[in-house]
């Protein structure tokens, strides 16, 4: 992006809409602000802008030459670990977001949260109206959750061990902070979780009926996020529902490693299937 495009993003001054009507631009998209704090520098060869959206870091790191439509993949959690797929992404002429909503655990506020930050890379850096989503671990509830409220505006998921029922993961272990703090951003209580009807898992339907491609990696051997639990479910409601879903199950792998080695499987699906 050259430096004369850039300013208007940097700046967080509001522009045309792309693929969102006036409406929807003008409700989702905060109060323009200056942002002078945006500092440039490089990741792994590419250009990245770091800045602050509504008080939160964010990062964009932009290809060397845009490909046509100027396609992006959002990391909706840890940004930076085994980006194998990102960086090939990268180098196909791809734009990799990212927003810190940690501890939101892709709740309502995170939610919201998300709709702003997509309109607003969407308005000011010019990139396409669909998202591919990319979902680690518990970044696969923001991910899921996204697509679920926002169908038409997500081209594929990209989903690695994803946590898909907070009852399967943070819920597992009842006394940590991390299931407190879970059940704080849903607005629930331990006596309220059993009507609960919010996770990923439950939500399935909008997405496969919108056509949303999934792809999904995992270990067979996760006890933090058991397949069975979380992309086992998904795999069999999704075809169950005609849904376009590819599964790589690594065999005697656990939560970790991530991703692939060789991160063309992914890459490949997400160049055949996403919805640009």
């Amino acid at each position: 992006m050259q430096l004369k495009r850039l300013l208007p993003f940097v700046f967080g001054v509001l522009g045309a809409s792309v693929g969102l009507s006036a409406a929807e631009a003008a409700a989702e998209a905060p109060s323009a602000s200056p942002n002078p704090a945006a500092q440039r520098s490089k990741w792994n060869g590419f250009d990245r802008i770091d800045f602050t959206f509504e008080g939160r870091p964010a990062i964009l790191v932009q290809p060397a030459e845009a490909a046509p439509g100027r396609p992006w993949i959002w990391r909706t959690e840890f940004f930076g670990h085994e980006p194998q797929v990102d960086l090939a992404l990268l180098a196909r002429g791809w734009h990799v977001a990212y927003l810190n909503a940690k501890d939101m655990y892709g709740g309502p506020k995170a939610m919201r949260l998300f709709g702003q930050f997509y309109a607003h890379l969407v308005v000011q850096a010019s990139l396409a109206p669909r998202v591919v989503l990319e979902g680690f671990s518990r970044g696969g509830l923001y991910a899921f959750n996204f697509a679920a409220s926002h169908p038409a505006r997500v081209a594929a998921l990209y989903l690695d061990a994803p946590v898909l029922d907070i009852r399967s993961w943070p819920g597992r272990n009842r006394a940590s902070k991390e299931w407190a703090q879970c059940l704080e951003a849903y607005g629930l209580t331990e006596e309220s979780l059993a009507a609960f009807r919010g996770n990923p898992i439950d939500r399935v339907v909008p997405v496969a009926k919108a056509g949303v491609p999934v792809i999904a990696v995992c270990g067979d051997a996760d006890d933090v996020v058991p397949f069975a639990e979380n992309t086992g479910l998904l795999e069999r409601r999704y075809r169950e529902l005609g849904g376009t879903i590819e599964v790589i199950l690594k065999p005697g792998v656990g939560h970790h490693p991530h991703s692939l080695k060789d991160p063309a499987p992914v890459v490949e699906f997400l160049l055949r299937h996403a919805k640009l």
